[in-house]
This record gives structure tokens, C-alpha cells and sequence, in this order.
């Protein structure tokens, strides 16, 4: 099972998100931060890509993970539709299949590591996220 909820913030935008694994995690918070920006697929499906990440810690593979796909968003105009994905402490691998963007309603500046830890729970895991907008 996964899923997020939006939180409130004072300042920026703050999402809870959780999943089953790691994997299901990061694409989730990809799937979260797209519906916070109002980001809309177009029809046009495009070529998958194949994605290979390490960092220290899991925080910094989550953030670096997702400006990643933040700045693929903005400069390319394209969204990811679908993710495969295998992640462990500190890499990430897999692919990642895009559609054209259509439209999009806000922008995100990035995605901070304000209070974030993800943390093992009896259901797999959760993380809040707070993005800079």
C-alpha cells in the first residue's frame, strides 16, 4: 500500500508520503510532488530513461532523486508516467518512462531536507517532504 497526504506549512509546500519499500516510496514522492506542481501529462509518450544515483544516505538519495526528475519537469517539459525503480540505503537504479508535459500549474524551486528522515514503520516506510516553492 502507498499513498501521500498533503501537510500544512507555513511558508513552503510539506507532503507525507509512504509505501511498502523504498522503491514504492520514491515513486510515490515523484507521484506527490507532480500533483502539488498540478503537472498534467500530455498523449505523446517518449522514450525511457535510465536513471543511476548514489548518495551517503537514503535523505540525500530521496532528494537528489527527486530535483532530478524537478529539473527534467522544468526544463523539458515532460513528466515521468511510470517508474521502475530499486533502491537501497544509498543508490538508486532503474528506469523511468516519460510522457510530454501538457501544463503545469505551480513551480517548485526544490526539494530541501527540511525535518526529513524516512522511517521504517510496521506498514514499510514514511517520510515528509517540504519543498521549496
Amino acid at each position: 500500500m502507498h499513498g501521500y497526504q498533503e501537510l500544512s506549512h507555513t511558508a513552503d509546500w510539506a507532503v507525507r508520503v509512504w509505501a511498502d519499500d523504498l522503491a514504492g516510496l520514491f515513486s510515490t514522492a515523484a507521484d506527490a510532488m507532480a500533483a502539488l506542481m498540478g503537472v498534467q501529462a500530455g498523449g505523446e509518450s517518449l522514450p525511457r530513461r535510465a536513471f543511476s544515483l548514489q548518495a551517503e544516505d537514503t535523505e540525500s538519495l530521496l532528494v537528489a532523486y527527486l530535483n532530478e526528475l524537478l529539473y527534467i519537469i522544468e526544463s523539458e517539459r515532460v513528466v515521468a508516467a511510470r517508474q521502475k525503480l530499486i533502491v537501497s540505503a544509498q543508490s538508486l537504479s532503474g528506469e523511468v518512462w516519460f510522457q510530454s508535459l501538457r501544463s503545469l500549474d505551480k513551480e517548485i524551486k526544490a526539494v530541501t531536507f527540511s525535518n526529513m528522515k524516512i522511517i521504517s514503520t510496521a506498514q514499510g516506510f514514511q517520510v515528509e517532504i517540504v519543498f521549496d516553492v
